[in-house]
This record gives structure tokens, C-alpha cells and sequence, in this order.
């Protein structure tokens, strides 16, 4: 969420967000929100006062009767001062709760580089990388071929978990975890440790990664406690650190995290909605790094390369989107998408999402880093985010560019040490 001090310093910067997002309904909550603030201000004076009145009085009621004087004015205004302070606390509260509430709901601050568009459609594309490869054969749907080999059975997954599950067998589990090791070695190397992460957290934090109001109806709630099964490591990783303070010196933390991912809705979008491309249980691995502010944005732009470059070494043919105003949710400053070219679609399918989060995220979860020059100075830090692989996205993208026109489907070149070797799956 944004910080309530630059609400105060910057009104105008939100206010110029929200028109270039066309998101002007939210324009009144700006000046309620600023007016609730000066309301809390206010009533913080007024309740310190009134302690600090209550610490005062007794001293004034003692010396009043020493000296022989009439204390019963003291005496009704010490008897009234705990139920002034109750109910200036209950408004207090009130007011804080409104305000938390705008701002949990205020969209973060959008880079400059944004493009203003209604929707996905208006996303603008940077650039194309990849030989597309022309097929001379008509292309088997991916989740066809996968149970005419015996590498996955839906039906069977549907009978007992229902529609949007699936079993992976023999050679796409291979191909489902080369591709795991293949990415987290890649990422190891440039210095980021590997994260296994729970794979439930309490509502709170999901609060402090992630808006709950458009997200929860895509999650899993666990009956009967306040958790949920998270839909992506980047949520329990992002709030690994909450209230908690980073020395410069350990920044930037880079991490790749490995998880299921589980997610209510799948949608039912393009040509081949059975099969492995959209599903309720799915496997990540996820870039995650904390970092100082000033440094945020070369680092999207490091996420962005170490994405491109696992897909380059696949030879999966891909296109980058800088996603619009309209397509890019509350918590992300910039987004770009990588999407994998789909032949069987004869079109691109998002496979990546690399977004900076700037201290939005950091700022619900109370992160923050001292100033190495000023020790007790802390600001927030920054977070960002970028998918490595999902695998299940890949592996259809993997059964359909590398498919032959024998049924057969090649390995790529990069994951073949991975599968002993072998030419093809």
C-alpha cells in the first residue's frame, strides 16, 4: 500500500495516477482519506493531552487540599477524563480503520514507462525473440497427445479431484522436474538461493502481498482457519521478512522459490482449454529479491533478461509485453510479460510476469532497511517479482513446438542432461 506520508507530501502524483489508470471513481477517496488523517492527527493531540491531563490532576487535587481549596471542580474533571480518552480512542480506532482501508485499496504508483490502455488487448509488445517453426503436419492438441502416450490422464484426475486436475506420468514428470532443476540451477549460479516455502499462510500476510479483495476469489481457503494455500511462492516469500529491518549491507536478497501453486479459477480461454495450460495445481519456480530503492528497476530489468534467457536456451520461441494501465492489477509498478508462442493457437500465451512492486508490498508488510549512513533512519525497501518457469505452461509449450509429425516429441537440447540424455520424450 502507499505510505500515509507521501498521501500527505503527494496528492497530486496519486491523484494523476488515477486518471492515467481511468480509475477516477477513486479520486474522492484521496481527499477523504487526507481529511480522515488530519481528523487522526488531531484526535492523537487531543488524547495525548488528556493523558498527560490525567498523569497532571491528582498532583493538582493534593496540593488544592493542602492548601484548604475547594477541589470539586478538579474532582469532576478527573472523573471525567478516562471516558473522554475511551471514546477519543474509539474514534481514533474508527478513523484508523478508514484509513487502512483506503490505502490498502489504493493501486501502487505507476512507472512513468506504463502504457495507458482499457484492457490485455492494449498491452504493447517490445520485441519477438525465436525462430517460429512451420509445421507440415496438422499439430496434436498438447493434452491429447499426453494421454495417447501415457504422460498424463485427466479423465482420471477429473473423476476423483474434478475438471482442472491432472496425474503426470512417466515422461512428463521427468520433463515437469528437468525443467524445475533446469531453472534453479540456472538462477543458483547468478547468486539466488533456492526457497522451499510453506505452502499455506494466514490472511494476514497474504494481506501485505497481494489484494485480497480481487485475489481471494482465485484462492483456496482452508475451512475452518484463517489460511490459505498459496497460488504462488512469491506471496509466502514476499512476506517471509515481515516487521522486519534489513541492513544495507545485505541487499539486494535474491531468491528462486520452488512451489505447487493452487488457484480456484481457471478460466476456459483459446483453443485447448483441457490439458495442462490452465489448472487449478501447477508448479513454479519464481524469482523473488528485496532490495534497496535506488536500485529497483535495474533489477526488473535483471529479472526480465534471467526470464528470457531460460526461454532462449529452451528454444521456445517467445514474445515481451510491457503491460497497460488497464491489464496491470493494484500492486505492480511496471509489468512486463514474456508470452511462448503456442502453434497449435498460432498465437503467443503468457508463460512470465516480471513485475517491480516498489515498497507497495513492503509497506503493508512493515519491511524496511536502515540507512547505512544513518543508523536510525529506516525507509522501506523494495520488492520484485518475475516467474522462472511454470512448468505445466512450459511442457505445452515444449509438446507443441518441439512435436513430430510420428507423435514423437523431442527434448530440448538444454534439458536433456536432466533426462539421461535422451533425444526425446
Amino acid at each position: 500500500m502507499l505510505d500515509i506520508r507521501f498521501v500527505r507530501s503527494s496528492p497530486d502524483i496519486i491523484r494523476a495516477d488515477l486518471r492515467k489508470r481511468g480509475d477516477t471513481e477513486k479520486l474522492g477517496w484521496v481527499d477523504d482519506l487526507l481529511a480522515q488523517d488530519v481528523d487522526a492527527r488531531r484526535l492523537k493531540i487531543e488524547t495525548d493531552t488528556l493523558r498527560q491531563r490525567r498523569n497532571t490532576i491528582a498532583r493538582e487535587i493534593n496540593a488544592a487540599r493542602k492548601a484548604g481549596q475547594d477541589v470539586t471542580a478538579l474532582m469532576a474533571e478527573a472523573a471525567a477524563l478516562p471516558g473522554k480518552i475511551r471514546d477519543n480512542e474509539a474514534e481514533q480506532e474508527r478513523i484508523a480503520d478508514a484509513i487502512r482501508a483506503y490505502l490498502m485499496r489504493l493501486p501502487n504508483i505507476l512507472h512513468e514507462s506504463v502504457p495507458v490502455g482499457k484492457d490485455d488487448t492494449e498491452n504493447v509488445e517490445i520485441r519477438r525473440e525465436g525462430l517460429v517453426r512451420t509445421f507440415d503436419f496438422e499439430l496434436k492438441n498438447h493434452g491429447q497427445l499426453a494421454a495417447e502416450r501415457g504422460w498424463a490422464d485427466f479423465e482420471r484426475a477429473t473423476k476423483i479431484s474434478g475438471a482442472g486436475f491432472y496425474f503426470l506420468k512417466g515422461s512428463l514428470v521427468l520433463l515437469d522436474l528437468a525443467l524445475q532443476r533446469f531453472a534453479i540451477d540456472l538462477l543458483a549460479q547468478k547468486g539466488y538461493i533456492p526457497v522451499i516455502p510453506p505452502y499455506m499462510i494466514n490472511r494476514s500476510s497474504y494481506e501485505g502481498v497481494t489484494d485480497l479483495s480481487d485475489f481471494e476469489k482465485v484462492m483456496y481457503k482452508i475451512d475452518g482457519d484463517d489460511t490459505y494455500l498459496i497460488a504462488t511462492s512469491e506471496h509466502p516469500i514476499g512476506a517471509m521478512y515481515r516487521d522486519e529491518i534489513f541492513e544495507t549491507k545485505d541487499l539486494p536478497l535474491r531468491l528462486v522459490g520452488l512451489s505447487p501453486c493452487f488457484r480456484r479459477e481457471i478460466g476456459a480461454h483459446g483453443l485447448d482449454t483441457k490439458g495442462l495450460f490452465r489448472v487449478h495445481q501447477f508448479t513454479k519456480v519464481e524469482q523473488f529479491v528485496f532490495c534497496r530503492p535506488e536500485d529497483s528497476w535495474q533489477i526488473h530489468e535483471e529479472l526480465l533478461a534471467n526470464a528470457e534467457e531460460i526461454f532462449k536456451k529452451l528454444e521456445i520461441p517467445y514474445r515481451v509485453v510491457n503491460i497497460c494501465t488497464g491489464d496491470i492489477g493494484t500492486v505492480a509498478a511496471k509489468k512486463y510479460d514474456i508470452e511462448a508462442w503456442m502453434p497449435r493457437e498460432n498465437s503467443y500465451k503468457e508463460v512470465v510476469s516480471c513485475s517491480n512492486c516498489t515498497s507497495y508490498q513492503a509497506v503493508r508488510l512493515n519491511i524496511r532497511v536502515r540507512d547505512k549512513h544513518d543508523f536510525e533512519s529506516k525507509q522501506h525497501l523494495h520488492t520484485l517479482n518475475s516467474t522462472a518457469i511454470a512448468t505445466s505452461r512450459v511442457m505445452r509449450a515444449v509438446l507443441e513446438n518441439f512435436q513430430e509429425s510420428d507423435g514423437r516429441v523431442g527434448i530440448p537440447g538444454i534439458l536433456r542432461p536432466y533426462m539421461n540424455d535422451q533425444e526425446y520424450l
